[in-house]
């Protein structure tokens, strides 16, 4: 079922139009990626999912309502946490998290979510002295205290270190596992490989392609390659040039470079294998949502 359909989204701002016509729709349960580059409008058009800013033309229904002309009630069913989230350097984990429970019909008892996302030791600790990580802990706790059936998570992980950027992944994981439908907002092509569903692709305030992330990089029809070392005399021009999803065959010396599309990897090793040809260092090199997005847009991606 979908929790989320935009159709024809709009937004212009004097002379410049930051969103073109963009259309997506939300499953319930998936985490679902909006992915673009910055400027690319993608907080603008979850910021009208939102209610936060009005479209200038397009629809936008979420759990039903108009977020529009339903605001108050939907917003008793939705978490956010904004792009640019900042909290009083004096108030209190407890604080924040009583305060945002106040504005919420039926909340959740924040106490469990102070249990539940790890801050137990930090619930007397005061925003200003949080390292990066346990803030995010804490933006997430304040997303969900209202007990949303949908949450929005925007560029969560900017700023923060590889370490805290995984363990800030699986938090996500968890909010999706505990029946929240997640929207997240990123510009980091390794986050949304890594947790989405399905993500929608923005470049220039449109959306140039909807998938899951594995499906938007077979989709482009992108080669990628093999690489692997000779262990005894062998033509593999010969042996792999007419492998099914074979395009090419290049050899240095005893290195052997296999381009192609599609599993072609599992039939060249097969078709070695078959041969007796034995190989040493083999490689694959994967295909990712970059070369995806160069295909799609005939550009290179810009942070």
């Amino acid at each position: 079922m979908s929790v989320i359909e935009v159709t024809g989204l709009t937004k212009r701002y004097a002379a410049q139009t930051i969103l073109d016509g963009v259309s997506f729709s939300v499953e319930e349960g998936e985490i679902f990626g909006i992915l673009g580059p910055n400027g690319a409008g993608k907080t603008t058009a979850v910021e009208c999912v939102e209610g936060l800013r009005r479209p200038d033309g397009g629809t936008v229904r979420v759990l039903g309502l108009d977020p529009g002309a339903d605001d108050r009630t939907l917003r008793e069913q939705i978490g956010v946490q904004l792009q640019h989230t900042q909290l009083p350097e004096n108030i209190k984990v407890w604080e924040a998290l009583d305060l945002y429970a106040s504005f919420y019909a039926a909340p959740r008892d924040w106490r469990e979510l102070v249990e539940q996302w790890g801050l137990a030791d930090k619930r007397d600790a005061r925003f200003g002295k949080l390292s990066g990580g346990q803030k995010q802990r804490l933006f997430i706790a304040l997303a969900l205290v209202g007990n949303p059936r949908v949450a929005f998570l925007d560029e969560l992980t900017t700023g923060l270190d590889p370490q805290a950027r995984r363990v800030t992944w699986e938090l996500i994981k968890r909010v999706r596992a505990n029946g929240v439908t997640v929207v997240l907002v990123s510009h980091f092509m390794d986050e949304v490989e890594e947790l989405c569903d399905r993500v929608a692709v923005f470049d220039r305030g449109r959306i140039v392609a909807v998938d899951s992330p594995d499906g938007l990089i077979e989709g482009t029809g992108a080669e990628h390659q093999m690489r692997f070392t000779l262990m005894a005399p062998a033509d593999p021009g010969t042996l792999l040039g007419d492998v099914p999803g074979v395009s090419g065959v290049t050899r240095d010396g005893d290195q052997v470079v296999v381009t192609g599309r599609g599993d072609f990897a599992t039939a060249v090793t097969a078709r070695l294998a078959r041969h007796h040809v034995l190989v040493s260092d083999l490689r694959i090199d994967k295909r990712t949502l970059d070369d995806a997005f160069l295909a799609l847009t005939g550009r290179t991606w810009e942070n």
